[in-house]
């Protein structure tokens, strides 16, 4: 998909390069200025695809997410990658639709679509850092923390644990310090132990899991708190968007600009 995306924008740079690099009242003495234009062939015709992929990749996102559209057939996680693939080219071709010309409401609308695409690109970022199930479902903090086994427990069943070596392990895993440095110091533990190399490989996945689950509770807890204040500014850039494309697009009409129909 970032290929397309990729090569769209090479091929649309490439093919008007010297219409859009014309300063703006030089355009209309261009040999393709009615190709070009927002109003030609080409330059509506990149409006009306452009809207339309950013409409598609909207609207099937929001019934998915909302209404369980096709929840048996596609997977969230694979449905937002093609809400994200529509949502950027898109918007590029409704960059070369105006041809780089700003101005009005249309200036509006254009950095409206900015906002809401570099929005969306934190919002992904914030999207992946979430737990979830294979299926792309958000998993939530209860089920997080369900998943975790108790550690104390875990390694009274050992039955070869002292209580001291015990706590110094509980300890190691509850600590502040990074996973790599806490999995150092208990390998150091569990050496001057003598522990037999499969009781030590042992604990060690216990403390690994247990630290690793403990960093997905942290991060859930930031990131949905983060993916609120995202919505705060995702949602409203997005519906000025949208109303400011209905005027746009009715205007056009009503002036009698209906591409090649």
């Amino acid at each position: 998909m970032v290929a397309i995306i990729i090569f769209a924008t090479i091929y649309c740079i490439y093919t008007g390069y010297s219409y859009y690099e014309t300063p703006l009242e030089e355009r209309f003495y261009h040999p393709r200025h009615t190709w070009f234009k927002p109003s030609g062939a080409y330059g509506h015709g990149l409006g009306i695809i452009g809207t339309l992929l950013i409409l598609i990749g909207v609207s099937l996102y929001i019934a998915r997410k909302r209404y369980n559209f096709l929840s048996k057939q596609i997977r969230l996680k694979y449905l937002l990658e093609f809400h994200i693939f529509l949502c950027t080219l898109g918007p590029i071709l409704v960059l070369f639709h105006t041809a780089f010309k700003f101005g009005g409401i249309v200036s509006i609308a254009f950095w409206s679509m900015v906002a809401v695409v570099l929005s969306g690109v934190v919002g992904r970022f914030i999207y992946v850092q979430i737990p979830r199930t294979i299926e792309g479902r958000e998993l939530t903090l209860n089920e997080v923390k369900n998943m975790k086994t108790d550690l104390s427990e875990a390694l009274d069943n050992q039955g070869q644990i002292n209580e001291s070596t015990k706590q110094n392990i509980v300890g190691i895993a509850n600590s502040d310090r990074s996973s790599s440095k806490s999995v150092r110091q208990l390998k150091k533990i569990l050496s001057e132990q003598n522990f037999p190399n499969e009781d030590r490989n042992y604990i060690l996945k216990l403390v690994k899991d247990d630290i690793s689950l403990s960093g997905k509770i942290v991060r859930l807890q930031k990131m949905q708190k983060l993916f609120k204040y995202w919505h705060v500014a995702h949602m409203p850039f997005a519906l000025i968007m949208l109303v400011i494309v209905i005027i746009h697009v009715a205007i056009t009409l009503a002036f009698g600009y209906k591409w090649i129909f």
